[in-house]
């Protein structure tokens, strides 16, 4: 795959919070999900490309259940953190000014869960005309058939699928 360039390209790190992450995930686990995000985040800020965080909530309750903060080891001061309150990023976050006041053009993918927030979020990006990226080896999903479904289905309709050590920025690409 081609070189990023960061000044037009953001990592987006979907619903990486303590409780989603605990959940029994294939085709690998949350923590494995975690350090292969972790890795492609610090790329990003070496780069000084954005990271920015998208966390669930749940509509209609006066509390979110235990776990339902970002796991704090990922996220750096000043990093946006989006929340949203359906499955996907987009739908009245305000991600995509977010990403337009950036100059952002291009979105590298990762999270949990593959099928569910990562894809939705990755369907609206692409209507909104953003290239995508998707960090195979950085999302998880409840089964790995749907983990998969997603990856070789889907997302190649959608974008580039990659791993955590193909995707490189550089500003020449």
């Amino acid at each position: 795959m081609p070189s990023l360039d960061p000044a037009r390209t953001a990592l987006l790190l979907v619903d990486l919070m303590e409780r989603i992450v605990a959940l029994p995930l294939a085709p690998r686990p949350g923590t494995d999900v975690l350090d292969a995000a972790g890795r492609l985040a610090a790329a990003f800020r070496t780069a000084g490309a954005p990271v920015v965080h998208l966390r669930v909530e749940r509509p209609g309750v006066p509390v979110q259940p235990a776990g339902s903060e970002l796991v704090p080891d990922l996220l750096r001061t000043g990093e946006p953190v989006v929340v949203k309150r359906t499955i996907g990023g987009f739908q009245d976050t305000g991600l995509h000014e977010l990403l337009t006041g950036l100059g952002v053009s291009t979105l590298v993918l990762a999270g949990i869960a593959t099928n569910l927030g990562v894809e939705s979020t990755a369907r609206a990006a692409a209507d909104l005309g953003y290239d995508l990226v998707f960090a195979e080896d950085a999302m998880t999903a409840l089964t790995a058939d749907e983990h998969r479904a997603s990856v070789d289905l889907d997302f190649p309709r959608l974008g580039t699928v990659a791993t955590v050590p193909g995707i490189v920025l550089d500003g020449r690409g």
